[in-house]
């Protein structure tokens, strides 16, 4: 099996082929641990997952190592620990919040029916590594001290804006710049910076006295090196290979290419020296939900946790996998009920299959295609065709195609057994929720409106705000999200 991805970085396809055949390293960004995942979160999860099944497939599970982090150091964090845990001191909220939530995300993903990483590394495991890369970054001049904060010098990088394909001159124009005095520039960017009381703090690095944290950007370039990186090392120079601070792929959505991997660039690159920090860059489209952009204030922002309350995670799975992976998604009901009449078939036509039977060609080839997910659905469903005209040999292949994928991971029976979530409800409640909603909206107290809908929201109830065409009103409705 071939495999061609698309590269951000020179915007074609290119053949994929690893720095080490023996040992190819995969880095993708994880969830910063605030709150619950959303369904946006559980896309490049899932498109991941599959290219780590496919890179195990070709060159064996014991030669692919995939990172994702966790991000446990953040303003959302400090700032949810704070307003859902008052009565904790605030650093004693914050690893509670960070624990807790860690924790969901796990069972929700695993729900979805994916591989977990081959390391999974926290951003607070890692503060001595950020510290040793901002000061190699300070010793060659990309960085700076500033009252007691470290910045990376953008200008000192000659092709800043590479990745994004974007002047420095047009991302000053479109970025959102923190403006402080102590800025050499607009677009220089925090490696680190002193910590308020109550957030969690670290000693320093380049001499600062103030105790601090890091930035964000600087944790993925540290944790990659950590895990991409040293524990390479050792394995490149057994097999003879040039060793310079490059890793096969880095992942993530979109939405990630500016700032964030921008600044991972940067930081990697200026920090070892080299021409690139990851010779594969890939990013998942954007994810709307029935045709609209996700959004608390349209009632449809949708957690991995609800959706799964209503949904079986395979049927989740196979619906995010219709649609190619670099491409916005629609993610809609009528394409997750689609998915579970297909998966209905599949099972019961595989269930008694043995194991062992030989992958389907055009499925490898579609996923050999920059993870053709479409085709590879297309080419399982001519499987389906086979095996409901009675060929057994379809039917298995059908079988061991699907689990290439991560589908038809459970039995028939286990399948056919799962069923929705009973939800419980207070009509009472809700409408007094609604109605006390309403009341704060007319006050213009909407930070209390908001935190209302997201109340509702929790327990499974989906508002529809409408204007009366008669008064003008707005008359808001409800429903059991399904």
């Amino acid at each position: 099996m071939t495999l061609t991805l698309y590269n951000t970085l020179t915007r074609r396809k290119e053949p994929f082929r690893p720095i080490d055949p023996a040992n190819v390293r995969m880095y993708v960004c994880g969830p910063t641990v605030y709150d619950f995942a959303h369904i946006g979160n559980a896309r490049p999860i899932i498109v991941f997952d599959v290219l780590f099944r496919v890179l195990r497939h070709i060159y064996g599970p014991e030669h692919v190592t995939y990172a994702r982090n966790i991000t446990d150091v953040d303003d959302k964090i400090n700032a949810r620990a704070v307003e859902r845990y008052p009565e904790l001191p605030p650093t004693d909220a914050i690893r509670k919040l960070t624990l807790e939530t860690t924790e969901q995300f796990h069972k929700d993903i695993a729900a979805l029916g994916v591989l977990p990483p081959t390391v999974e590394p926290r951003a607070t495991q890692s503060i001595a590594e950020m510290r040793s890369l901002i000061e190699l970054l300070v010793a060659k001049g990309h960085a700076y001290v500033a009252e007691s904060h470290v910045l990376f010098d953008v200008p000192t990088m000659p092709d800043y804006g590479h990745l994004a394909n974007r002047s420095l001159e047009e991302m000053e124009a479109g970025a959102r710049v923190d403006v402080a005095p102590y800025k050499k520039g607009p677009m220089d960017f925090v490696l680190w910076k002193p910590s308020k009381a109550g957030e969690p703090a670290w000693p320093s690095p380049c001499g600062i006295a103030a105790a601090g944290r890091p930035g964000w950007h600087i944790e993925c370039s540290a944790m990659a090196d950590r895990w991409l990186w040293e524990e390479a090392k050792a394995k490149l120079s057994a097999a003879g290979l040039a060793q310079p601070h490059v890793f096969d792929i880095h992942g993530g959505g979109i939405d990630l290419v500016f700032p964030h991997h921008e600044n991972e660039v940067a930081q990697s690159r200026c920090g070892h020296g080299t021409a690139v920090m990851a010779n594969y860059w890939m990013h998942n489209g954007f994810l709307q939900v029935e045709g609209e952009k996700m959004s608390k204030s349209l009632g449809n922002f949708v957690t991995i946790n609800e959706l799964l309350q209503q949904w079986p995670g395979e049927a989740c799975k196979l619906a995010m996998l219709s649609s190619q992976y670099r491409q916005p998604m629609n993610f809609s009901e009528k394409g997750l009920q689609e998915a579970r009449r297909t998966l209905d078939h599949w099972y019961e036509l595989t269930s008694d299959t043995a194991e062992g039977a030989p992958l389907c060609a055009d499925v490898l080839d579609a996923l050999g295609d920059d993870l053709n997910t479409p085709q590879a659905i297309a080419a399982l469903h001519a499987l389906r065709s086979e095996a409901a005209g009675g060929a057994k040999p379809a039917a298995a292949c059908l079988k061991a195609s699907a689990r290439l994928m991560g589908l038809l991971q459970s039995t028939s029976a286990e399948w056919k057994a799962w069923r929705p979530a009973t939800l419980a409800v207070d009509e009472k409640r809700i409408e007094a929720l609604i109605a006390a909603r309403n009341a704060a909206r007319k006050a213009r107290d909407f930070k209390e409106a908001d935190r209302i809908r997201d109340e509702l929201t929790a327990i499974g109830i989906q508002l529809k705000d409408a204007k009366d065409p008669g008064t003008g009103e707005i008359v808001t409705t409800w429903e059991i999200k399904r």
